[in-house]
């Protein structure tokens, strides 16, 4: 195959590099997940608060969001191969590195830099930025294929983890985890050799990028917005449906079943989602699945019975799992192709922070007023938030209202 038919798009190549991403973002999404599993033998090991324990979770997660825009930057300079092979070196030595932490202090620095921001983070944002750049007529599918990697590995990684934390302890398994991404996700990157087949380099946007009269500044600060936004809202279910069950008088294994069906539908929400926004676009995609987020989050209020929360739960992802990959959409719509992967990790980032603020937010909420009610209320304000401001850009696309200045 010649150099020149490989960079066409929607080619065999393409769809061969989509599966090269997203079998990365699987690997490498272990990063995401291991410290949440790890949590009990943690506080165990140091001796710490469940506070204390769930730190590592937290800066981890920060580490992941800060590390997108890093990666996504290294991306559009030198093409996504060179940070994933970054990121296969990272999450090896800082999984080893952990393993052989004497302290909690030591353990949570090494996963923040090593396993999130210069790890993980490399398998996330710059693979759904480069996934967009090689599709046209395909392009939302191809996205929503390539994320739902970090869905596949929420479903894949913690029973494995947890099996081997059983039988080896948690520090041969982070050994081990270790070495596999190493043998695994480093070859992998060699399939991501090449640029994409998409012009664009400097300011201007390439000839089919769409306006909207919104300058790119603002509007990227408003997708930022909306991000933290929606994602402060879909935390809520995601971070506490295990206590709420709880307090309702549940077994925590009945909101462990129905987090597992959030993320398996939300797979399945994901792919949806992306055959739509290839239909109608990805602010029309993100508007419905917002929207519909919305009146699933209302559903929680009435219905709490055991059989409506796993409804009401399965409900929830089917309508939420598009959210995340539509703004890659957008952002390969509205931006120059040469700013694609930085941009993608700056609003990929504030969905992770909106996810961690959300999550803590929801419990200070309960904190304060006793009940999950107001909590649920508090995450509808969010998502009519995101509402506001994706209604708002739908109306600058009309005739008559277009007409965007370059940033």
């Amino acid at each position: 195959m010649t150099a020149s038919a490989t960079r066409v798009p929607d080619s065999i190549h393409a769809w061969l590099r989509l599966a090269a991403s997203l079998a990365i973002m699987t690997i490498s999404g272990v990063g995401m997940y291991i410290t949440a599993v790890a949590l009990p033998v943690i506080q165990a090991e140091f001796g710490i608060s469940r506070s204390d324990a769930s730190l590592p979770y937290t800066v981890t997660m920060i580490g992941f969001g800060l590390g997108g825009i890093l990666m996504g930057r290294l991306a559009d300079r030198f093409g996504v191969m060179l940070p994933v092979l970054i990121g296969a070196v990272c999450l090896g030595i800082g999984f080893w590195a952990a393993a052989h932490a004497g302290g909690i202090l030591a353990f949570t620095l090494i996963l923040c830099v090593l396993v999130g921001m210069l790890g993980a983070a490399a398998g996330f944002a710059p693979l759904v930025a480069d996934a967009s750049l090689w599709f046209n007529r395909r392009r939302g599918i191809a996205v929503a294929i390539c994320a739902s990697g970090n869905y596949l590995a929420g479903a894949a990684w913690p029973p494995i983890l947890q099996h081997f934390f059983d039988t080896i302890g948690w520090r041969a398994t982070f050994t081990g985890v270790g070495l596999f991404i190493a043998a695994t996700m480093f070859p992998l990157a060699f399939v991501l050799r090449g640029r994409p087949p998409v012009p664009g380099a400097g300011a201007a946007a390439p000839a089919h990028a769409k306006s909207i009269g919104v300058e790119r500044g603002p509007l990227l600060a408003l997708l930022c917005v909306a991000g933290l936004a929606c994602c402060v809202a879909m935390s809520m279910p995601q971070v506490h449906i295990v206590a709420y069950c709880g307090d309702l008088g549940f077994a925590a294994a009945r909101g462990a079943e129905m987090l597992s069906l959030m993320l398996g539908f939300g797979i399945v929400s994901r792919l949806l989602s992306g055959w739509i926004c290839d239909h109608i676009g990805g602010l029309r995609t993100l508007l419905l699945g917002s929207a519909l987020q919305g009146v699933a989050l209302l559903l929680f209020l009435p219905f709490d019975s055991l059989a409506s929360l796993y409804v009401v739960s399965a409900m929830f992802g089917l309508f939420q799992g598009g959210i995340v990959p539509s703004y890659a959409i957008i952002v390969r719509e509205y931006f120059p192709a040469s700013v694609a992967g930085a941009n993608v990790g700056l609003v990929i980032m504030c969905t992770l922070l909106g996810m961690a603020l959300g999550g803590w937010m929801s419990g200070a909420v309960f904190d304060l007023t006793g009940s999950y009610q107001a909590a649920f209320l508090n995450g509808i304000a969010w998502n009519l938030l995101n509402l506001a401001i994706v209604v708002y850009l739908l109306r600058r696309t009309l005739p008559g209202r277009r007409g965007l200045v370059p940033a």
